[in-house]
């Protein structure tokens, strides 16, 4: 009897519902804002239920501990990430969803105006788009004489240290937008955003094709860990 109790009791604390209002993630949430959350906490609201033994908040610590951290974690595979206990083909579908909604909103952000009046959003956007991937890939944000955004494109891809960059095809796109501006970025797989000599000969040879045809280099993002490194606020276009 005594057994039985002892169960259901450590079984009733591990229940969120039975925290104070003010210690439960989703009431902090709404009422301080989602910036107030730890990682785990902010993990927790997604997976909304714990398992056998575990709350929420204690499943979301495992698997951040087990992942290496919040990023590892929403850029695992699909086998690595339902590999996992508590997560599965539903989880990594929801997650990939609202991924893919939090960079169509940074998109969205951009497109209803002056891209130059948001460069942070600007930087997220490219941020949220080649970040994750494991791979150098080259690509453009190309403008409108308003500086909007009509589309954005993945041009080139390579290896982990780099990807070939042909200035032609470059000019090709510009023109097929019929672009009066451009946005270069690339991604540095490793985390580090500082761009090395190669980049800035680049860029240099990319200006100088694109001035041909009367379209403005704006500034090339060098995405990586962090806020990424911006060309032009390095005085580097």
């Amino acid at each position: 009897m005594y057994a039985l109790f002892s169960v259901a009791y450590i079984e009733t604390m591990h229940s969120i519902r039975d925290w104070p209002a003010a210690e439960r993630p989703r009431e902090k949430l709404l009422s301080r804002g989602a910036t107030v959350l730890s990682d785990a906490e902010l993990l927790a609201i997604f997976l909304r239920t714990g398992v056998a033994g575990k709350t929420a908040v204690d499943l979301a610590r495992d698997l951040l501990t087990d992942f290496g951290g919040l990023r590892p974690l929403l850029e695992a595979s699909r086998q690595h990430f339902c590999s996992h206990h508590g997560l599965g083909e539903a989880k990594y579908a929801q997650l990939q969803a609202v991924m893919e909604m939090a960079r169509r909103h940074l998109q969205e952000q951009m497109q209803r105006g002056d891209i130059l009046e948001n460069p942070d959003v600007t930087r997220q956007f490219l941020s949220s788009r080649l970040r994750h991937l494991p791979y150098e890939v080259f690509a453009c944000l190309f403008l409108d004489n308003r500086h909007r955004v009509i589309d954005f494109e993945e041009l080139f891809r390579g290896t982990i240290d780099g990807a070939s960059v042909h200035p032609r095809e470059v000019v090709r796109r510009a023109l097929h937008h019929n672009a009066a501006a451009i946005i270069l970025a690339h991604n540095h797989p490793s985390g580090i955003a500082e761009p090395s000599r190669a980049d800035v000969q680049l860029t240099r040879r990319l200006v100088d094709a694109l001035t041909l045809v009367d379209v403005r280099v704006l500034d090339h993002v060098v995405v990586g860990d962090g806020c990424g490194v911006s060309f032009a606020e390095r005085g580097l276009i």
